[in-house]
């Protein structure tokens, strides 16, 4: 599992499509925490939970680790587990623009 920053200003990782982008100064949106301004280092570890989290059928996560991770986020690991799970769009592909019909 690694996590890049690209160009400064997004966070990828190699094995989950949830990233973070750089609102300007050290202020950042996580994929799967829409509406919410972290530091560097708590979308570090966002993104580090959506993580640990990814794949098909990923194995037991280790709830202590999870839950210390997520209290640096106001989360408790559960929240964090279905937050990750419900926002499940791929922003790393360029989207699709419906064509018009004019």
């Amino acid at each position: 599992m690694a996590i890049e920053v690209d160009s400064a200003s997004m966070m990828t990782s190699d094995v989950t499509p949830h990233i973070a982008r750089c609102v300007g100064g050290d202020r950042w949106v996580v994929s799967w925490l829409p509406g919410r301004a972290l530091s560097g280092p708590q979308a570090v570890t966002a993104m580090t939970i959506a993580s640990a989290l990814a794949g098909d059928a990923p194995e037991e996560p280790d709830w202590t680790e999870l839950d210390v991770m997520a209290r640096e986020l106001g989360l408790t690991a559960r929240e964090a587990v279905l937050m990750v799970a419900a926002e499940k769009h791929d922003l790393r592909r360029p989207r699709v623009r419906p064509r018009s019909l004019e």
